[in-house]
């Protein structure tokens, strides 16, 4: 049995979402007298916050838990989220495992903690997805240079291929007011920016009050928040092309706080293939999104998410989506090679593509991001921007990015983390870094 002064590691898998879920789960024990210490020390306890979006969520908690097992054969080893909400029966087969929460107990871990026993047996305290109606504010802090703001959980959309809505339950937000206390504290800790995340940030407002009805609208939102004193940039997490209205774009384009910045799921640039995923869309309206975005803000970043190999995707299907991305004005892409889920539409449906077409079209379109983001660098050269720097010093460097999402890279200066600094951007180098000199002290730095 375990007292309350106990070490505690953690570890986040997937989305911004389950890191700002993480954090505030840290800063609940850390609150009752837990000392949180790196995954790669030795702790008395070890929780790990799993994703379920692709489908190797088993292999890799697998991994995980055998990393923190080999520091401490006699830890504690817990496992929260998405994958433990689905699959609790099959995590708690996995060695080593001791305690399996789901998607409603998740926030309630020290009560289940301090009297779990290290045993051959794992708990499971998991609801069912319909119990978790409620919503549990989170932010995150410390780890990283921005703090990622949890506005909305759950998700009411029935795409064919998506697992998110069992393992998240319905769309619910978080209330306007504690959406801005919480950014008010966050305002108070020196972080810079704020990224607004959750399951679907575009639908904020329902459930607000434990209705379906939406009391406030995302706009609504974005308008409040722009209000915050204190913050110096925020930014819009992935958000649905139907629900980025063009009222959104417009203030953001007027706005010294929220940074041009959009990214804006696609998933397939053929109608039959939206159709088919049942996404709420086609591809006439993403195009019309990225038109408005670039007739207001002409250097804003636009990421794409997008999926390859859905069933029914034969290769003049994937050539309507390559060309269709082609022809965009975006700036780079997240590329997801399609992976069969349990308990979805999909998995039934008739086309299935094979393992090594996928792949081959996965690489072509990270190929096309590559295209699209050294096409997007080149058109910031000679413009001045604002770098974000961050704390991180890998090989002697360090990273920052700017308020248009231009990845920043410098010899590492300890004095500059969390700083904003205006900079030049200068050239780009043979190997697709963009130099940049400091509009203030006229020092180089690469951009990649």
């Amino acid at each position: 049995m375990l007292d309350n002064t106990k070490s505690v590691a953690f570890h986040t898998l997937g989305c911004k979402l389950n890191f700002a879920e993480t954090s505030t789960i840290a800063r609940q024990l850390l609150e009752l007298g837990f000392k949180k210490v790196l995954f790669d020390d030795s702790a008395d306890v070890y929780i790990i916050n799993t994703c379920s979006v692709t489908d190797n969520a088993d292999k890799e908690c697998k991994t995980i838990v055998k990393r923190a097992l080999n520091k401490n054969p006699e830890a504690l080893i817990c496992v929260i989220g998405c994958y433990a909400q689905l699959k609790p029966k099959e995590i708690a087969e996995i060695e080593g495992v001791d305690l399996v929460l789901g998607a409603k107990e998740k926030f309630n871990i020290y009560k289940y903690i301090l009297e779990l026993k290290k045993d051959s047996d794992a708990q499971i305290h998991s609801c069912e997805i319909d119990e978790a109606d409620f919503f549990v504010g989170s932010y995150s802090i410390g780890d990283r240079t921005r703090a990622f703001l949890k506005v909305q959980d759950g998700c009411d959309y029935k795409c064919t291929y998506c697992t998110i809505p069992l393992a998240r339950g319905i769309s619910r937000s978080s209330t306007l007011e504690n959406v801005l206390i919480q950014a008010q504290e966050i305002s108070k800790k020196n972080i810079k920016e704020i990224v607004l995340t959750g399951v679907n940030i575009g639908d904020y407002g329902k459930g607000e009050f434990g209705n379906k009805k939406h009391e406030h609208t995302f706009f609504e939102l974005v308008k409040e928040l722009d209000k915050v004193p204190g913050i110096e940039r925020i930014r819009i997490s992935s958000i649905e092309p139907n629900l980025l209205k063009n009222e959104t774009i417009d203030f953001v384009s007027q706005s010294k706080v929220f940074v041009p910045h959009f990214h804006i799921p696609l998933q397939s640039g053929s109608d039959d293939i939206l159709k088919k995923m049942k996404r709420r869309y086609l591809s006439g309206l993403y195009k019309e999104r990225v038109s408005k975005i670039r007739s207001v803000i002409a250097d804003a970043c636009i990421g794409v998410d997008v999926i390859v190999g859905f069933p029914g995707e034969t290769e003049e299907k994937f050539m309507e989506t390559y060309n269709f991305i082609q022809s965009l004005p975006i700036s780079y892409l997240h590329v997801f090679t399609y992976s069969e889920r349990e308990n979805t539409e999909a998995i039934a449906m008739e086309g299935v593509v094979s393992i090594s077409e996928r792949k081959k079209r996965n690489k072509m379109l990270k190929i096309l991001s590559e295209k699209k983001r050294h096409a997007f660098y080149e058109s910031q050269l000679g413009k001045i921007k604002t770098v974000l720097w961050e704390h991180e010093n890998k090989n002697g460097m360090m990273f920052g990015y700017t308020e248009n999402y231009v990845r920043v890279t410098q010899p590492y200066n300890e004095k500059l983390i969390n700083q904003l600094e205006e900079i030049y951007l200068d050239s780009i180098d043979a190997s697709g870094n963009v130099l940049v000199k400091s509009a203030i002290f006229h020092n180089t730095f690469v951009i990649g």
